[in-house]
């Protein structure tokens, strides 16, 4: 759901570069230019073949002018940001009727689509408290926060003290019955604040809802949250490492909500396996290392390997060391000689403690998820934790286990979780390099920072293969596997995912043993140096692709028809409408009966050949000779058709789609 602290899978503990910003923050290629112009109604491309070239490589960089690339989509809108996020970090979405409620590190943004050709602002609501991940439930709104200077007023001014009555780390609970006037209804601190939080809804619960706490940041004074320990399970068995927590929301009271559970659902996972960075990776790090000392940049050591302090973050030291000493201005040489005499002891706080220049310490399992995937439908969870992959049971929201645990040297950082419709499958996002490092060069391993895809039966996960965004980045483009969605395809698991600056792609993954890309959307870097930017996520809502651009805004996209989707089963996608949407609360997908519906299973006969092409034709003829037939006609023509079907199954290479059709033309008869 969210940006993470990555690790270096080497060592499993912080780059500089990435920890040090997340404290700071706490198909022919065309030209960008945000629009609201009609979009295109040309078709996607009908060959089955990726173009080639690949448009994406090469592509002009630039923040508001570089260049696109795009293949089977429609562009229809590219919003910047409102005035006071412009120079903010967008993150994560939800939906709410025609809203779409977009998290950034600066608060909150609404946004009216009603038309999505024009998106208008509704809401910006300025709240810092790192990346304010977003859910929303009728008439509340869920927000996180977990930064050390997120205050409980949402003032600017953040928290100095190290302990402090004023310090948000949680959730937000917001009443947003007047959305353009969200009212603060209540919080729920945690000992690890929020990073990343799910809503579940529960049907057997209607009086409640459960949200599920993924905090990664240190465990705050129990000076200021009653009960915070920061020992070990073993040494303290109140420990606030190791566990999620589970909090109970009453819809009616939601003042009221509070924590009811703190699972620990990690009990007895041992440290999973790890691979090295690549030799390539090492020879261009020492490259960058060396430039960076050359200008005069901030280095330091971690665990025995120098890392590279960003210019922002050394910028805001510096400025804070000018204040401290009661200076104005630029800083001078002797504050610069400061800062590096106090880089050792940051680092040493920043690693728990530990000698940054002795060796790492013992490598444990993972003590909290990233991400927290809740499938209420199927009763199960999956948990993208650290190290694991985990599969839960949720049939008691208040209290969730974990059914299995999957690891893979390949992985770096399990970051978010998808399951197909059916739950027979699920799907595990690697953010290797914490999304802020370029990982999608030709450099890198496919297996590293993509997509793993498991077949789920039972308490089962059995691995079938990977999935990593097929056109290889620069080196100045954050790329890697990160947030996407389900598309209600019907008959078929295609999934959209943002992949930072790597754009979004659409790929199928029906086949769990050989996914494959069929769109994609793309721009050129966005600045000439390695900048964060790009889809933090892209989900399918009602009937559109929206995606979150870390610094350029809300992009909205429509699949168009290719050899891949056919316009029936786009028609039969956008039957399918939800009042609200969180993507880490899934919600299972229904196809109302629909001409659309019906011949999008005869679409997808055609393609894989399960009835022959005189039967095809026969079908469509027969689909649309009833579509304009008399109530009782049409009925009655109907189920013939279905009958006959039942027939056909019995000698197709399809049986079980062509059994689905038949249903499908029986509902249309009801």
């Amino acid at each position: 759901m969210s940006f993470s602290l990555p690790t270096r899978q080497s060592l499993q503990v912080p780059t500089l570069t990435a920890a040090l910003a997340i404290t700071a923050f706490a198909c022919a290629p065309t030209s960008y230019s945000p629009s609201t112009s009609v979009p295109s109604t040309v078709t996607g491309n009908m060959s089955t073949a990726a173009p080639t070239p690949d448009p994406r490589i090469g592509l002009r960089g630039g923040e508001y002018n570089a260049a696109e690339a795009i293949w089977n989509l429609r562009v229809v809108s590219e919003t910047k940001p409102s005035e006071k996020f412009v120079t903010g970090i967008n993150s994560d979405l939800a939906f709410l009727g025609n809203y779409v409620l977009q998290g950034s590190f600066s608060g909150y943004q609404v946004w009216d689509i009603s038309n999505p050709r024009q998106p208008v602002i509704k809401t910006a609501y300025f709240c810092p408290g790192s990346q304010s991940d977003v859910s929303v439930y009728r008439n509340l709104l869920f927000v996180s926060g977990e930064d050390l200077g997120a205050r409980i007023d949402c003032g600017a001014e953040g928290v100095k003290d190290t302990v402090s009555k004023d310090r948000l780390r949680g959730i937000r609970i917001f009443d947003i019955s007047d959305i353009s006037k969200p009212k603060p209804v209540g919080n729920v601190q945690t000992c690890r604040g929020s990073h990343t939080h799910s809503l579940l809804v529960d049907p057997k619960d209607p009086e409640n809802v459960y949200v599920y706490i993924s905090g990664s940041a240190p465990v705050r004074s129990p000076n200021e949250l009653a009960g915070c320990v920061d020992l070990a399970p073993d040494k303290d068995p109140n420990s606030a490492l190791f566990r999620i927590e589970v909090i109970k929301v009453p819809l009616a009271h939601p003042e009221q909500a509070a924590i009811v559970s703190s699972p620990r659902i990690f009990t007895g996972l041992e440290a999973p396996p790890v691979h090295g960075e690549t030799s390539a990776e090492k020879a261009e790090k020492a490259k960058d290392v060396a430039a960076a000392k050359a200008r005069g940049a901030y280095t330091a050591v971690i665990f025995g390997e120098e890392e590279i302090a960003p210019d922002s973050w050394a910028n805001g030291q510096l400025a804070a060391i000018v204040k401290e000493r009661g200076g104005t201005g630029a800083p001078t040489a002797a504050d610069s000689a400061e800062l590096r005499k106090r880089l050792p002891e940051i680092i040493r706080k920043m690693v728990g403690g530990a000698d940054p220049n002795g060796p790492p310490p013992p490598r444990k399992g993972p003590s909290q998820c990233h991400d927290i995937t809740l499938y209420p439908a199927i009763g199960r969870g999956g948990g993208a934790c650290g190290g694991y992959g985990l599969l839960l049971d949720i049939s008691d929201p208040a209290h969730p286990t974990r059914l299995n645990a999957a690891a893979d040297s390949n992985f770096s950082y399990w970051h978010s979780a998808t399951f197909n419709n059916d739950g027979s499958k699920v799907l595990f996002s690697d953010e290797w390099g914490g999304g802020m490092q370029p990982k999608c060069r030709s450099t890198d391993p496919r297996e590293w920072g993509a997509d793993a895809i498991f077949t789920v039966a039972g308490s089962a996960m059995n691995f079938q293969s990977y999935y990593k965004l097929p056109a290889p980045q620069t080196k100045n483009e954050n790329c890697v596997a990160h947030n996407g969605s389900l598309i209600p395809i019907p008959g078929r698991d295609i999934m959209v995912q943002g992949w930072y600056q790597g754009g979004i792609s659409v790929f199928d993954w029906t086949d769990a043993a050989h996914p494959r890309e069929i769109a994609f959307f793309d721009r050129g870097p966005a600045d000439t140096t390695l900048k964060l930017s790009g889809s933090w996520s892209a989900y399918w809502y009602n009937g559109v692709i929206v995606s979150s651009e870390i610094t350029r805004g809300l992009d909205i996209f429509e699949l168009a028809p290719s050899a891949f989707i056919s316009q029936n089963e786009i028609d039969a996608a956008k039957t399918v409408h939800f009042d609200y949407y969180n993507t880490q609360g899934q919600q299972k997908f229904t196809w109302p009966a629909s001409f659309a519906l019906a011949r999008a299973y005869v679409d997808q006969l055609e393609r894989s050949g399960g009835l022959v092409s005189g039967r095809i034709s026969s079908l469509r003829s027969q689909l649309s000779a009833a579509e304009t037939a008399s109530a009782g006609n049409r009925a009655s023509s109907l189920n013939s058709l279905a009958t006959q079907l039942d027939n056909d199954a019995g000698g197709s290479r399809d049986a079980a789609k062509v059994r689905v059709l038949a249903s499908a033309v029986r509902d249309l008869a009801r």
